[in-house]
């Protein structure tokens, strides 16, 4: 997938992740950039497109793929968290991040396969997190929908072949979003994470590893369980 020369379309692009995303796509000479979010006013990078998107709108998404009907690298970034525990959160909240973060994904995915299959094939690169591969004290709502949607990445990566699109996961730890503002830890910054999301778009990498946490979280999958999570051993 080069970058020069293509037209892309970046959901949840007012800000952090979505905005370094396409600053940069801009910076390698892609021909248009579509910078959708629910708020395309708030959108202040120039020689972009604004687009109003809210990806949990079938509408707008359809509308969206009517408009941007040239769009051959569609990067599904958008996505919510309420911090919600599993067990004792609001299931407002947890059906939300469900919502916005699979659901919504997957019907933006649904609307555009078709878009990029009669532009050529093109490629998607999913926004995911390494909230996907651990469980913590909170906001185990948030890891669900991002375990949901490392599945579909990986089921529509299979599914989407055939017609020649590539889909790129990209995996990150904690990263300098608004997302992450109130919470004290050393983080990405999110030029950082767009330029490795983007080389391995561009290399055809199925999977970007932006940082070392998700290296060596990535590792530890295949651990025992009792050895990620010694908290809870003789707990029972």
């Amino acid at each position: 997938m080069h970058i020069e020369g293509s037209v892309a379309l970046v959901t949840g692009a007012n800000r952090g992740i979505g905005r370094a995303l396409v600053h940069e796509l801009v910076k390698r000479g892609a021909s248009k950039v579509y910078a959708a979010a629910r708020r395309p006013e708030q959108i202040d990078l120039p020689g972009v497109v604004p687009l109003r998107l809210d990806i949990t709108d079938p509408e707008q998404v359809a509308e969206a793929a009517r408009i941007a009907a040239d769009t051959t690298l569609l990067v599904n970034n958008a996505g919510v968290s309420r911090y919600s525990k599993l067990v004792t959160g609001d299931m407002a909240d947890i059906r939300q991040e469900m919502n916005t973060n699979y659901f919504g994904t997957l019907s933006t995915v649904r609307a555009f396969a078709p878009v990029l299959a009669a532009n050529g094939g093109g490629a998607i690169l999913n926004v995911l997190s390494v909230m996907a591969w651990l469980g913590y004290e909170h906001s185990n709502g948030y890891g669900a929908s991002k375990a949901a949607l490392w599945a579909l990445t990986n089921g529509i990566r299979v599914e989407l072949a055939p017609q020649g699109t590539q889909v790129t996961g990209l995996m990150l730890a904690s990263t300098d979003t608004d997302m992450m503002a109130g919470i004290d830890v050393p983080k990405n910054r999110p030029e950082d994470v767009a330029r490795s999301a983007l080389d391995g778009v561009e290399a055809g990498r199925l999977e970007v590893l932006a940082d070392a946490d998700s290296i060596a979280l990535k590792a530890a999958l295949s651990s025992d369980p009792a050895e990620i999570y010694p908290q809870v051993v003789g707990a029972a």
